[in-house]
């Protein structure tokens, strides 16, 4: 595993968390890169399926205890966050439901939160949706960093049974990690993020297919103006096809949206109306620019 696991670390990782007990449910960038931002301020465990994994995990004493074994991971944790592919956190959660506290806070870290409150939040006394809007298109536990979650925004996704108590205290969780905290309801939060995630993901996708599409090999002379806007395309395919269909409706409504878009710009070329051409790519370039200026202010990129 290359790199430097202390580099970044910050104030924010060094504040001290409502858990001391965490068991991360899966060792990808988000659960490997939780459990480093955690290793000084709670005692951590690791759930992962396979052997290899937890070797890992341990060798590189990302988490103070990893096991393939649930219950061993579950055991006392008042704070569990599942960090698998939403298709996978129904199952997971009926097998340890018996073993989770009453008391304990229960969340996730997926991109659709409609489905997960549907399919687990009934099992759990205290299901709190959260959405950290941190990661790349580098997946799995060697691009895990414990700055991840620095600047980075979360959503939080209560609805009318949250319980306050354990609202409270996940909002300080992330808050500790450096995260900006937002609330939305879950349906709100997979609309939102259907456009501004999930449909970009497919988009990108499909641009790189179909620039290349032509005869020859045109993938030769890409710049890095190509690379920049299919860079999310190179992003886990099992991953992203579980995603896309969790929000199927919200992404399907975005593609609509974007041939529309697409078929206004077709119209302009077709006709030779510079002005109508020069006005949609204006109106593109503040509102991409707009989207910069605000990474600037909260100390992006």
């Amino acid at each position: 595993m290359a790199g430097n696991r202390n580099a970044g670390v910050t104030e924010s990782r060094r504040k001290t968390t409502p858990f001391r007990e965490v068991a991360i449910l899966g060792p990808g960038l988000l659960g490997g890169s939780l459990a480093l931002a955690l290793r000084d301020s709670a005692n951590t465990r690791l759930w992962a399926r396979r052997p290899e994994a937890v070797a890992e995990i341990l060798e590189q004493k990302i988490a103070a205890t990893a096991s393939v074994d649930l219950r061993e991971v579950i055991d006392g944790a008042d704070l569990v966050i599942f960090c698998t592919p939403v298709e996978a956190m129904h199952d997971i959660a009926l097998r340890i439901a018996p073993d989770v506290r009453a008391d304990a806070v229960v969340t996730d870290v997926g991109s659709v939160k409609e489905r997960v409150l549907r399919e687990i939040g009934p099992i759990f006394a205290n299901f709190i949706g959260s959405h950290p809007m941190a990661g790349s298109e580098q997946g799995g536990l060697f691009a895990a960093r414990p700055n991840l979650f620095e600047a980075a925004v979360c959503i939080l996704t209560p609805d009318s049974s949250t319980n306050a108590h354990a609202l409270k205290k996940l909002t300080a969780f992330w808050g500790a990690l450096g995260c900006e905290i937002r609330f939305l309801s879950p349906r709100e939060h997979d609309e939102a993020i259907g456009a501004i995630s999930h449909l970009p993901h497919l988009t990108a996708s499909a641009l790189a297919r179909a620039a290349t599409s032509i005869p020859g090999e045109p993938q030769l002379f890409a710049g890095q103006g190509f690379r920049d806007s299919t860079r999310i395309a190179s992003g886990p395919p099992p991953m992203w096809a579980g995603i896309l269909l969790s929000n199927r409706e919200a992404v399907r409504a975005g593609i609509q949206r974007l041939i529309s878009e697409l078929e206004n710009a077709d119209s302009f070329l077709k006709n030779g109306d510079e002005e109508g051409l020069r006005m949609f790519l204006t109106e593109a370039k503040l509102i991409r620019d707009s989207v910069r200026l605000k990474q600037k202010e909260n100390g992006g990129i």
